[in-house]
């Protein structure tokens, strides 16, 4: 039997519902729903998911992404009840709710209940509009079209990063890190409910109206809520007489200079929910340990520390600076800042040394008066010591041996492998590298430092640090395993304060006290602390020794022993005694004066 044809009526029906259809298309194509409100601050996380710090959305929100399978189920649950049961059956307009809302805007003349689903709170959320009747249509085509181009998840996402929490505070997240002090992975029944509440009437302010707010929390756990949530009576009792938070907390701020470094890369470094391989207890400890050295330190002066594991190139905390009175100069992240190491180049001098059999420990150098051209170096003390061993030059941070020694390797010789090492020194505009290398005569990183003693530590292959996971690792190798053995035998010694043993740790400063630093290494970690004044004033006495290092003593006895493997570390073989050996080197660039060659340990 053939089909009937359609009838013209049916027709036109269809053709009106094609042409509905592309109007709304090409409506949806042209005025696409602006999600940029919605764009969130960056979040730090340490290399096991937990928040080291957070930094405000654009416009100083504290806005933070979270999924609904991130927050509690009693949250998830209490949002469902309370703002929008039928939210996963409907199509972003709930008619009933809004016929419900009409009939009593009618019988009492005045607005009962709003019939505003989830994802038309949504809407509202990401484009503020004043509460009239035009908006309330736009809400409804946009919550349409939301629907139409997002799944139940996706929004229900975008309202639990959005929901208002009071001031500056949006979405859950942050309003659980504020009032809570942890994420709402975690929360109790109360504590979820007092977020709905909030997310309500954001203008209750739990910090000024405590009243209110525990009103508003209680109705939102009222019997009829509760139980759509499937909250038991007796969890839902339990939580009316939970106390209310008191007081706003901090928001997390662990790592500052860390955050904002790589909030600025965060498309590259994972969104705005940065991974790194740091510890936030480490690194809270550091971050302590530094700000209570700063009450030691002399006016204006300030700390930066690192640490890393060398094997894996992970930095595990690091503090940039922290500041007693300038507050605008703790911004500074001083471990990227230039600066001059001073003597602790000595031991990278002497491991490329060892490597390259110019010299053993043992050797026997003098530490003599000796001109290279017109660049005279000198000791700290003015003194001299005579004939002494390599390995009694490098732990005493002797200048004249090391400098004679670099004029045998080769100042741009050792530029280059300072440079494949990950360590480039910044040198004068035009200038080469020279002599005065050796005792700190360019500018280095703290991170840059800290990568070339992680390479002794590693054996002598050069090591990329980084915090983030992956970016950092082994490279290739810069000298034997045994050059790297006896420099660290050289400086395993103990810490004059008092430390953790098995630690092998030099120190440098750089002419006039501007830069104090220490640095260390064991079998599993390395360690680089700077200490002086940001805007590169001299602290007039200040040394590595004085400032840095029982800072660094005191960093590694944060962290899990790992001593270098045994007495082949505090003992080389014995080798046969050379006799004294003098170095002729070429000269300074002229007008430098000697006082460089006063590199100080």
């Amino acid at each position: 039997m053939a089909a009937r044809p359609l009838s013209r009526s049916a027709w036109r029906v269809a053709a009106a519902a094609a042409l509905l259809a592309l109007l709304a298309f090409l409506l949806d194509r042209a005025l696409p729903p602006d999600l940029s409100r919605a764009a969130p601050g960056a979040e730090l996380r340490d290399r096991q998911g937990r928040t080291l710090s957070v930094l405000p959305a654009e416009g100083g929100a504290w806005r933070l992404a979270v999924r609904p399978e991130e927050v509690s189920r009693d949250l998830l649950a209490l949002v469902i009840a309370a703002e929008d049961r039928r939210f996963f059956s409907h199509p972003g307009v709930d008619a009933l709710a809004l016929l419900r809302a009409a009939g009593q805007w009618a019988g009492h003349g005045r607005v009962v209940s709003g019939g505003s689903t989830i994802t038309m709170q949504v809407v509202r959320l990401l484009e503020p509009r004043p509460r009239i009747l035009a908006s309330k249509a736009i809400e409804i085509l946009r919550a349409l079209q939301l629907e139409w181009r997002l799944g139940k998840q996706e929004i229900l996402g975008l309202w639990l990063t959005l929901a208002p929490q009071g001031g500056n505070l949006e979405g859950v997240r942050a309003g659980a890190l504020a009032w809570f002090g942890r994420g709402p992975e975690t929360l109790s029944v109360s504590e979820a409910a007092l977020l709905v509440a909030l997310a309500r009437q954001p203008g209750l302010r739990r910090d000024r109206r405590p009243e209110a707010a525990r009103g508003a929390r209680d109705g939102v756990l009222q019997a009829r809520s509760a139980g759509a949530a499937g909250i038991t009576e007796a969890d839902r009792l339990a939580a009316l007489a939970a106390p209310l938070p008191r007081v706003r907390r901090p928001m997390p701020a662990l790592a500052p200079h860390l955050a904002r470094e790589m909030a600025g890369a965060a498309p590259r470094a994972g969104g705005p929910r940065i991974a790194t391989t740091l510890d936030a207890g480490l690194q809270r400890a550091a971050e302590t340990l530094v700000a209570e050295a700063l009450h030691g330190l002399p006016p204006q002066a300030s700390a930066a520390l690192l640490i890393a594991e060398h094997a894996q190139g992970e930095v595990r905390a690091l503090v940039g600076g922290i500041f007693g009175e300038d507050l605008r100069a703790g911004a500074l992240d001083l471990t990227r800042a230039v600066r001059s190491p001073g003597s602790a180049l000595k031991p990278l001098v002497f491991a490329l040394g060892f490597d390259l059999g110019l010299l053993r420990p043992g050797t026997v150098l003098a530490d003599l008066p000796e001109r290279f051209g017109a660049y005279a170096p000198e000791n700290f003390d003015g003194g001299f010591a005579g004939r002494i061993t390599a390995a009694d030059a490098l732990r005493r941070s002797l200048n004249l041996p090391a400098v004679a020694l670099l004029a045998r390797i080769g100042p741009g010789e050792f530029a280059g492998w300072l440079a494949r090492a990950g360590a480039v020194p910044r040198l004068p505009r035009g200038a080469d590298a020279s002599l005065p290398l050796a005792l700190g005569g360019a500018g280095v990183t703290l991170r840059d430092l800290a990568g070339l003693y992680a390479a002794l530590g590693a054996g002598g292959v050069a090591v990329r640090l980084s915090a983030l996971p992956g970016g950092g690792g082994p490279g290739e190798r810069l000298i034997s395993a045994r050059a790297a053995r006896e420099v660290a035998a050289v400086l395993a010694r103990p810490f004059p304060g008092g430390g953790p043993e098995g630690v092998a740790w030099k120190t440098g400063t750089s002419w006039g006290g501007r830069d104090s630093v220490a640095v260390g290494f064991d079998g599993r970690h390395v360690l680089a602390v700077w200490v002086g004044r940001p805007d590169g004033t001299s602290i007039p006495g200040g040394t590595g020794t004085s400032l840095a290092l029982t800072l660094l003593a005191r960093g590694f006895a944060l962290l899990p022993r790992a001593p270098l493997e045994g007495e082949r570390f505090i003992r080389w073989p014995r080798q046969r005694r050379h006799r004294p050996t003098g170095f002729a080197c070429c000269s300074r660039p002229p007008g430098r004066g000697s006082r460089q060659g006063k590199g100080r340990s």
